[in-house]
């Protein structure tokens, strides 16, 4: 039987453990089908491209782990085929662990959030580093004010993704800094309507007549909020 590919993370070690835990026979069917994607589907890339944010983590040759964040603008990271991704590696506080491990040890893993719609994607495979300035420029992102030193080349071995369980909902401030915007906008609107049927009403008008339209108003108001 051909290897499956979640044997890059089911070693005989955790699967004696999956045994002991009861969880092995799942497993074992997914292992089954051959294990997890190993190719970029349309729904994985399209994922990619929503991502500004990603977790990359390597090893020395000793085994020694790390793990780094790297940011950019969404779709900092680049879908080259459907084995491949790349992305222009900015310069930061020159320690160069990542570099340094890569140069040893290629196996990589990269670890993707979506915090808003509470999903999670990690994808195994191996790196290098790529310092030839054209595939540098070609995937530094336009405008982006940052300056690359290289660029990372990763090959994809398997992914899979992770229930939603016990991740938080977080939203970007960004994306609340335009729905609160809109919020504003809508309350200085009723609030305008408010006072315009205020003066219409005028002090004279029954105290009735007055308390029925600003109840009305009011209520528009709430439902909005």
């Amino acid at each position: 039987m051909p290897r499956a590919s979640s044997d890059v993370a089911f070693t005989p070690s955790v699967k004696a453990v999956q045994e002991r835990k009861g969880s092995r026979a799942a497993y074992r069917r997914v292992e089954e089908r051959g294990g997890w994607r190993t190719k970029i589907t349309p729904d994985l890339a399209e994922f990619i491209a929503e991502r500004d944010s990603a977790y990359v983590a390597t090893a020395t040759g000793a085994g020694q782990p790390y793990i780094q964040h790297r940011g950019g603008p969404k779709g900092f990271i680049r879908v080259v085929d459907e084995e491949t991704l790349a992305f222009a590696d900015f310069s930061g506080n020159r320690q160069y662990i990542t570099t340094g491990n890569l140069a040893e040890n290629d196996r990589a893993y990269l670890f993707l959030m979506d915090y808003a719609h509470r999903r999670r994607v990690k994808i195994w495979g191996r790196a290098r580093v790529v310092e030839d300035a054209e595939t540098v420029a070609k995937l530094m992102p336009e405008g982006y004010a940052a300056r690359p030193e290289q660029a990372i080349v990763f090959t994809v071995e398997a992914w899979d993704t992770n229930c939603h369980q016990h991740i938080p909902q977080k939203f970007d401030a960004a994306d609340v800094a335009v729905t609160v915007h809109k919020l504003q906008a809508r309350i200085a609107e009723l609030e305008a309507e408010n006072e315009e049927l205020r003066r219409w009403i005028g002090p004279a008008a029954p105290a009735a007549t007055r308390a029925m339209v600003e109840a009305g108003a009011a209520e528009e108001t709430t439902s909005a909020g």
